[in-house]
């Protein structure tokens, strides 16, 4: 193999791939990635067997040919390379190693055949529709915050995504995500060919790799699904995923209906005030509580190790009195979601959990435990 490629191109591509890649494996080919040369074109692949993920970038090829190199090695060697340099790249079959050159510089690193580079099969994905790169940027930073991090109760770890329908009867492509503390909701209209897919699970790893890769994209993402994996192909990248095999509890039960008592807020002002006061609470609860009055919103945090603090804000409340604790952090990652002026946050009482919303998007909705304060 022997071709040539424009060091930012390069970049680019091994930038999206290395990040799938573990730092540490105890499978010696799933630390690198697979370089395959075709005429014209670069095919660059990797995968932790959870996930897998390709990408095709424009070359000059003077001989075909493919073979694995360690990538995060690889990378950082390209990523020190002047800007706007031609890299060579040129596997000699006598010597089992893959030499990189560009300018005055040459690398050689040691590779694995590419025989051994293991392929994930997909099988059937019978589910395909078409999503906008936007409802799905959108649809994932709206709720991957929620996910779960606590291994035991794996079918937290990700966001649940179906086809379902809104408080309007409209059919919506929905993702929820909880940890049990709190929950995100988001709903997107729903494209043309998600009906019948299954509910399903997307990993937080895949969630986060995917959110990386179409930060600067716009356009259609084709989605394809089973019961166990889903792919997502755009522009000249292809990522699949083991989808998780769990059960995502009935997250409608969690949602309460009779929350009367309603705040409106203007949401950056509420979100400052709370992480002002709470730069006093203590690292385990970081616990603010929550005095709504006539027209008054008082936030203090007590703290044995470093005192009080209180500040008030005004808000639009006509409800009776009450006093409700929340996790400041968890507060603040909902507040941090609302694009509007206008937060509404509506209460049943001091136990009972909270719906947020965002009075600009219909889409979202955010439920909140309280806590003891």
């Amino acid at each position: 193999m022997k071709l040539n490629i424009e060091r930012g191109a390069l970049l680019k591509s091994l930038g999206h791939i290395q990040s799938v890649v573990e730092r540490r494996n105890t499978i010696p080919i799933l630390s690198n990635v697979l370089l395959e040369g075709e005429e014209g074109r670069l095919n660059l692949a990797a995968t932790d067997l959870d996930i897998a993920i390709g990408e095709s970038v424009a070359v000059e090829t003077e001989e075909a040919g493919g073979i694995t190199a360690p990538a995060h090695t690889l990378y950082d060697i390209v990523r020190k390379l002047p800007e706007g340099a031609q890299v060579e790249l040129y596997y000699d079959v006598d010597s089992g190693r893959l030499s990189i050159s560009a300018g005055r510089s040459k690398f050689t690193l040691s590779c694995l055949p590419r025989e051994d580079f293991p392929v994930m099969s997909e099988g059937d994905l019978p589910v395909k529709f078409n999503v906008t790169g936007v409802n799905l940027k959108r649809l994932i930073d709206k709720t991957r915050f929620a996910v779960s991090t606590e291994e035991t109760r794996y079918y937290l770890n990700g966001i649940y995504l179906h086809a379902a329908s809104d408080d309007n009867g409209e059919a919506v492509l929905r993702g929820v995500a909880t940890d049990g503390h709190r929950l995100a909701r988001f709903d997107v209209d729903q494209p043309e060919g998600a009906a019948d897919m299954p509910g399903i699970i997307v990993p937080r790893k895949a969630v986060g790799e995917l959110r990386k890769l179409i930060d600067e994209y716009e356009g259609e993402v084709e989605v394809s699904l089973s019961d166990t994996k889903i792919r997502f192909a755009f522009a000249d990248i292809v990522l699949t995923s083991k989808l998780i095999d769990g059960t995502f509890p009935d997250y409608s039960r969690v949602i309460p209906e009779g929350n009367d008592k309603n705040m409106e807020v203007d949401s950056k002002v509420l979100a400052e005030s709370v992480d002002r006061v709470s730069t006093i609470s203590s690292d385990k609860t970081r616990s603010v509580k929550l005095a709504m009055s006539n027209g008054q919103l008082r936030l203090t945090v007590t703290s044995p190790e470093h005192g009080t603090a209180r500040e008030e804000v005004s808000v639009s409340y006509e409800s009776d009195e009450m006093e409700i604790g929340f996790n400041s952090r968890y507060l603040l990652d909902i507040l941090a979601q609302v694009e509007g002026d206008v937060v509404q946050v509506s209460f049943a009482d001091a136990a009972a959990p909270t719906i947020l919303k965002d009075l600009t998007d219909e889409g979202a909705l955010y439920v909140l435990m309280p806590m003891r304060v």
